[in-house]
């Protein structure tokens, strides 16, 4: 397996990217190229730099301030392997960290994919906000979604019962 992950950049402490103080990890790459994204610099394959697993662990853990971890892009599906095997040493090694996971791909195309590893990611995740982002469809009242057909799913509710399970303001999404 992969031990590291081409990234754009990340942010150590961001209150944008999901629920609490979280860091963020924008992954490179991404083949949706949604006109009005928020992340164009993400798109290119061959931009970013690689970093290790053990170098973002290592980081993640330095904050005790840190209610979770967000893999955003970029697409995180492009990378799926790492990411899972990256969310799940953080299980390991601080279990009250949660892991949200931003994608322009829905559910249904994700299990659509049979790939055991967006399977594997999909396992190690809390929150999957999905969706390509549609410019028509812009809310900036919406939290930590761009546009109103991206939905927040709870994804340990979702696996359990084999329906789409969403979060909404009860939640505090």
């Amino acid at each position: 397996m992969n031990d590291t992950i081409r990234i754009s950049g990340v942010m150590d402490e961001s209150i944008v990217d999901g629920k609490g103080m979280r860091y963020a990890i924008f992954t490179q790459g991404c083949p949706h190229a949604c006109p009005g994204c928020h992340n164009p610099d993400t798109h290119d394959f061959g931009g970013g730099k690689e970093v290790t697993i053990q170098r973002l662990l290592e980081e993640i853990l330095e904050n005790p301030m840190l209610k979770g971890v967000t893999f955003s892009g970029g697409e995180p599906f492009c990378q799926p392997a790492p990411l899972a095997k990256l969310a799940q040493e953080l299980r390991v090694a601080s279990p009250k960290l949660d892991v949200t996971v931003f994608t322009g791909y829905t559910w249904e195309e994700l299990q659509e994919k049979q790939d055991p590893d967006v399977d594997a990611l999909l396992a190690q995740t809390d929150v999957l906000i999905d969706g390509r982002f549609v410019q028509e469809k812009k809310d900036l009242t919406l939290l930590f979604r761009g546009s109103t057909n991206q939905r927040v799913i709870d994804v340990p509710k979702t696996l359990a019962t084999g329906n789409i399970v969403l979060l909404g303001a009860a939640e505090g999404y």
